[in-house]
């Protein structure tokens, strides 16, 4: 009995029902994911995770093929490794095979060029079916087909296939020819790594009305285009820059579905250290599906003290050389700064991420006023924001005197320049602005109208404060010695 497998040639649809998908030998033993008892999820910040999936199978005594359903479709075979967890030591794998190619119209033709398969055509009148014998001879650049004596290009009918090739599946698999020597029912953990999976921090940050505090909430962000999904899995994070070399994966599936995106309300996680990373575990199981984002909730802190900076920030190059005017409305940078400690309601070890900051207008209603990444912080580091330019607050900067002092050394050059920054404040109350002036060589400040702090070997700070509605102006003079 011939069994026929159709494929809609002309508009690449299946018309075979699913129950013909069984693609496995007849003496493999399959593990779908009705045999799955747990499945752990790992996810690290670089496209990296390890999945350890648990399922309970049952094996005869020597030698089985064991085709394991739904693994990830980026998995790295190299790294996969099966165990028995109820029989320890009674399995060893022999060999193990993950084909790239899953079943679709296109692939199952591919698969069979230079073999034989029937040419269905039904009469539009009477409705009756006649079958023709036809070799593929290329798929490429459309298809290619020998019938009888003549080659043809196109088809206008379907394609019947005796059978579907035993390395073409609907679905990843990993089979492995394995050494069982038990024949019992057993619980048997998968572990790999895999590409497909990644995750990232996001922070919500709400000032309050005075700018003196801010509620910081914590998400997780995590992406699925693994090919595969994780239902109900125990969901672990490794925050660090954990280093793996990149292997050429050759395997890239493309799905048609779309990239949906899901929130989960779910409590803080528990972290612990790793070697030199941190570990985030959740509590409750999480389901990761297939070509998903989802969100699920890290932390939170209320009432973290907070202290808003106005930074103007200078540059190196004109303590060397005569330039005048230096520039007219300069922007002034607006920083929040809060301290990663307990004592600030906080120290937490903080993911790597985006932190976006919302203030409540005279209505009530949050508004964006800025973000800004920080990297991996530790507990009892300080955390600096940058939010965007001040609106009412500007500089004006220029350079008043420039002049070479003679030196007894020939090669050296001493320079000796003054400027004046004269900083507008058009708000109703005072404030405090920092200006930062780095400067080159061997330096010293020969005069100034405000006291300065020497914040490293090459800059300068001055803290300055501006009345309401006023202005205040900064006068120095610099020596610079290269």
């Amino acid at each position: 009995m011939f069994k026929r497998i159709y494929i809609l040639v002309l508009i690449s649809f299946m018309t075979y029902p699913m129950n013909a998908l069984s693609t496995e030998n007849n003496d493999e033993t399959l593990s779908t994911l009705s045999d799955q008892q747990e499945v752990a999820v790992t996810i690290y910040n670089d496209n990296l995770a390890l999945i350890k999936d648990q399922r309970r199978i049952k094996l005869k005594q020597g030698i089985n093929f064991l085709a394991f359903r739904d693994v990830s479709a980026q998995i790295r075979p190299e790294t996969a490794i099966l165990r028995s967890l109820s029989n320890a030591g009674s399995l060893s794998v022999i060999e193990q095979n993950f084909n790239f190619d899953l079943l679709s119209p296109q692939t199952l033709l591919d698969k069979y060029v230079g073999k034989t398969v029937k040419i269905v055509k039904t009469n539009a009148v009477t409705g009756q079916e006649t079958y023709e014998d036809a070799t593929i001879l290329s798929t490429n650049n459309g298809l290619l087909i020998k019938i009888g004596n003549r080659i043809e290009s196109g088809l206008n009918g379907r394609i019947a296939y005796d059978n579907i090739p035993g390395n073409l599946r609907d679905r990843p698999t990993l089979v492995m020819q394995l050494q069982d020597k038990s024949s019992q029912d057993q619980l048997v953990e998968l572990s790999y790594l895999t590409g497909g999976l990644s995750w990232k921090a996001d922070y919500v940050a709400e000032l309050n009305n005075s700018e003196n505090k801010l509620d910081l909430s914590g998400w997780v962000t995590l992406t699925n285009t693994s090919g595969s999904s994780y239902k109900k899995a125990k969901l672990q994070l490794v925050a660090g820059d954990v280093n793996h070399v990149n292997d050429e994966i050759p395997l890239r599936l493309k799905s048609l579905r779309t990239e949906s995106v899901e929130a989960s309300i779910a409590p803080q996680a528990a972290e612990e250290p790793l070697l030199e990373y941190h570990l985030y575990k959740f509590e409750h199981a999480t389901s990761i599906d297939e070509n998903q984002t989802k969100q699920v909730a890290l932390l939170s802190a209320n009432d973290i003290p907070v202290k808003k900076e106005y930074l103007l920030t200078g540059s190196d190059y004109y303590y060397q050389g005569v330039y005048g005017d230096l520039g007219q409305k300069l922007k002034i940078g607006v920083f929040l700064i809060f301290d990663n400690k307990e004592s600030s309601k906080l120290g937490l070890p903080l993911p790597k991420g985006i932190i976006r900051v919302y203030k409540k207008d005279d209505s009530g209603n949050a508004e964006f006023v800025g973000e800004d990444s920080i990297s991996h912080t530790p507990k009892n580091e300080t955390v600096k924001l940058k939010l965007g330019d001040a609106f009412d607050i500007t500089a004006e900067k220029k350079q008043t005197d420039f002049k070479k002092i003679p030196s007894s050394n020939k090669l050296s050059n001493i320079y000796e320049s003054a400027y004046e920054v004269t900083i507008r404040n058009a708000k109703k109350e005072s404030i405090t602005v920092n200006i930062h002036e780095p400067i080159p060589g061997d330096w010293k400040i020969v005069k100034e109208n405000f006291i300065s702090q020497k914040t490293s070997s090459n800059s300068v700070d001055w803290n300055i404060d501006i009345p309401s509605e006023g202005k205040t102006t900064l006068i120095y003079r610099v020596q610079v010695k290269n």
